[in-house]
């Protein structure tokens, strides 16, 4: 009877290690997904290689005292600084050659293929730069001199204030000549100027770090320098006017009077730039896209005017819609009309639930007139950014802000700036592998929130014709975009080609053209920013065919899934998400457009 009672109690003692194993096996699994929703085997390496980039640009940056890398764009590496970036970049690239790739998790082999991707496109940045550099250097024979000024300044270096003003004396004699001598050259690729008058910039702002750290503190500095400063200083300014003022289109692009300065690439940087981005498609087989998807838009927008009693006079639909603006002082409430029309379509058709906070904490600003020249549609990212006009507006500048503002027009792109669109992006990147950020590509970033205008237009967002037009209207913009922005940096179209076909094609008013147009090619945008929204939207589009449509996946699912992976090309999601084979020297073969 013992013996039973003993055999008992050692098959429940035997059970239950038996299901405390089968349990700890479920949570490691578990800790195991936690994990690497938050990280992967590659991430300390792509964090340690940011902050050392980071590093260098900070020790070696002119701008002292206040660190502002938001003003950092115009300022040239120096050489010194170049060698330091590329020393890190080969330390790096021989890490990760040290990793096991193949024993890597998903998550890790996309990080790692990703990384390289980032060193491997930076390297080729330095050497760009180090070779333009080359060129414009014989304009500039006094900038070791600077360099090694300021080289001193960075370690405290004591100084004999004398010396420094005779120096700087004999620079700015050296830079006047040195204008002389350009004012002989008729001309300079536009790039090369551009390139050069960065440098100057750079030169004069790493002067002024130099003069700021000693001027008040060493007295013979305090007493030589502050004049000779001041003159080469000035100097600088008019010489980087100078070689900017050089700087001309070469013969396949044209100069078309638009105001509009800009540099096109070409057709093999294009090609280069795609890659990158894991596109497989020609800048040529991109525009045939384009076409395509403005075929399907002018079937769909006849059928709108035709409703409306306009027949194929769709013009005339749209200008009905245009004339449909609210009163001054009333567009920040139809905004917050335009947010909970979305939000309720959206949770209703259970494609995404609203987390929370980020429904919560977006916010409300006001675009300033100066910035509606660049930018005549409202903006978003943690904000909306409004736009419309303000009280010290021309009369037709007020009218054409309001027409091109109109709530048909505000219907589908307020979501597209907010939840679920850039605001739940900044919301949840910032929770979700943050690590990935030096990993962002405006394909994920405008591709996700154009691809909700995609879904909402198919899922019968837009009930009636005008609100069918007002989404139309933005999906003919971002096939414009393709079409106008790739024709630029091929050299085939100018600026005010580009501005007459937005007006023509699509419907804008001509202001408002002129400022898409200026900020495509004068704002802070990569050459490829503007056919990210329609290219990125379609990627993710087709993601959803092939994970939604077939059952895999919920659109909550999904969607969650796209975000947690934060901001990375897409076809680098599809990989997570559908566990693609990957090597080491992974290269994109997706076609994820049918071309007909």
């Amino acid at each position: 009877m013992k013996k039973r009672h003993l055999f008992k109690r050692k098959g429940l003692f035997v059970l239950f290690i038996a299901l405390i194993s089968i349990d700890s096996f479920a949570q490691k699994q578990k800790d195991k997904f936690n994990l690497y929703e938050q990280t992967s085997e590659v991430a300390g390496l792509i964090t340690r290689y940011g902050q050392d980039i980071r590093a260098i640009r900070y020790f070696y940056s002119p701008l002292l005292p206040s660190r502002n890398f938001s003003n950092a764009a115009n300022v040239l590496n120096s050489p010194e600084q170049r060698q330091r970036l590329n020393d890190i970049d080969r330390d790096y690239l021989g890490q990760l050659a040290q990793l096991d790739f193949k024993a890597m998790s998903t998550y890790g082999k996309v990080d790692y293929i990703l990384l390289k991707r980032n060193i491997t496109d930076h390297q080729l940045t330095l050497k760009q730069e180090e070779e333009e550099y080359r060129q414009i250097e014989k304009f500039m024979p006094f900038a070791a001199k600077i360099y090694e000024l300021e080289k001193g300044r960075r370690r405290g270096a004591a100084v004999d204030g004398q010396q420094v003003a005779a120096l700087l004396n004999d620079l700015n004699k050296e830079v006047l000549a040195a204008m002389e001598e350009l004012k002989k050259v008729e001309s300079l690729d536009r790039s090369l100027a551009d390139r050069g008058e960065e440098a100057l910039t750079g030169l004069k702002t790493r002067l002024k770090g130099t003069h700021d750290f000693y001027i008040g503190y060493d007295p013979l500095f305090s007493w030589w320098v502050p004049k000779p400063y001041k003159a080469l200083d000035s100097t600088l300014v008019l010489y980087a006017k100078l070689m900017k003022s050089k700087g001309k289109l070469n013969t396949t692009q044209k100069e078309d009077g638009s105001g509009i300065r800009g540099v096109p690439i070409g057709r093999e940087e294009l090609i280069r730039q795609l890659q990158v981005e894991m596109i497989t498609y020609t800048p040529d087989e991109l525009i045939a896209l384009a076409n395509q998807e403005f075929a399907w838009c002018d079937r769909e927008l006849l059928k709108a005017s035709r409703e409306m009693g306009f027949g194929d006079e769709w013009k005339k639909a749209q200008e009905k819609v245009k004339n449909s603006y609210v009163a001054a002082g009333t567009q920040p409430e139809l905004i917050m009309k335009l947010y909970n029309d979305a939000k309720d379509f959206i949770q209703k058709n259970k494609l995404y639930q609203y987390p929370e906070l980020a429904d919560e904490t977006w916010g409300m600003q006001m675009m300033t007139p100066e910035r509606q020249l660049m930018s005549p549609f409202f903006l978003g990212g943690r904000d909306i950014i409004i736009s419309y006009p303000t009280n010290t507006m021309e009369h037709d500048d007020k009218l054409m802000s309001m027409r091109g503002n109109n709530p048909y027009f505000s219907r589908p792109t307020v979501q597209h700036e907010l939840v679920p669109g850039h605001h739940l992006q900044y919301y949840m990147s910032s929770r979700y592998k943050s690590y990935r950020s030096d990993f962002r590509t405006p394909f994920w970033t405008e591709g996700w929130a154009l691809y909700w205008e995609l879904l909402l237009y198919e899922k019968g967002f837009a009930k009636t014709p005008e609100e069918r037009i007002g989404m139309l209207f933005w999906r003919m913009h971002r096939c414009a975009r393709i079409i106008f922005s790739l024709n630029y940096h091929l050299g085939q179209w100018s600026p005010q080609q580009c501005i007459d076909f937005l007006v023509d094609r699509v419907g804008h008013e001509r202001a408002n053209a002129e400022g898409e147009v200026r900020r495509s090619f004068e704002g802070n945008y990569g050459p490829l920013y503007q056919l990210a929204y329609l290219v990125g939207g379609l990627q993710i589009y087709n993601l959803k065919k092939e994970l939604v449509e077939t059952g895999k996946m919920s659109y909550q699912e999904f969607h969650d899934a796209i975000m947690k992976e934060n901001n990375l090309p897409i076809e680098m999601v599809r990989a997570t998400l559908t566990n693609q084979n990957l090597t080491p020297d992974y290269k994109s073969t997706w076609r994820f457009y049918n071309l007909q």
